[in-house]
């Protein structure tokens, strides 16, 4: 890669790794009230996060304070500059932990156990939910079999789904 070319994505990877850090999501507990990974792909924080000193309001010096603690954690070798490495391997963390929350909301939703973990059964029982099963849904004309239409139908509706939300469209 060229140096220039390094230079240009060095910056826009600068560039939205500090507006991600400035501009959190404030959602609550439990991902709802934010989008889902928040701005840039980072995940949502709770409000409790930013007001560190429990006053019920967010000042811009805990704003502040957030931003220059998400820096610090990125610079990992403490130079005080973030590298495309450094800010690669932030938002690959802050993924990581999004799963793992993701992962970790599913089991707590669907182990009907409580084992901690989830069986092919409890997550059979899971999508024959009060919707039916995938199969079910894109199944249109219910002749046990899904077309290519009625399969490219049901994605896109799940693509729609996806970028509106569950309540709507995101960024309204």
């Amino acid at each position: 890669m060229k140096t220039s070319a390094k230079k240009i994505l060095g910056a826009s990877l600068a560039a939205s790794f500090l507006m991600t850090a400035a501009i959190p999501a404030f959602a609550q507990p439990g991902g709802h009230g934010g989008m889902e990974g928040g701005p840039g792909g980072f995940a949502p924080m709770a409000f409790s996060e930013l007001d560190t000193n429990g006053d019920g309001a967010v000042t811009q010096e805990e704003m502040d304070a957030r931003k220059a603690a998400r820096f610090a954690e990125a610079d990992t070798n403490g130079d005080g500059l973030l590298s495309v490495d450094e800010m690669l391997a932030a938002q690959a963390k802050q993924e990581e932990d999004r799963r793992a929350r993701r992962a970790a909301r599913m089991i707590e939703r669907f182990d009907s156990n409580d084992d901690g973990q989830l069986s092919a059964e409890e997550l059979s029982e899971r999508e024959g939910g009060r919707r039916g099963s995938l199969f079910e849904r894109a199944d249109a004309d219910n002749d046990g079999k899904i077309s290519e239409e009625e399969f490219q139908t049901a994605m896109n509706k799940a693509r729609k789904f996806r970028e509106g939300g569950r309540f709507g469209k995101r960024h309204q």
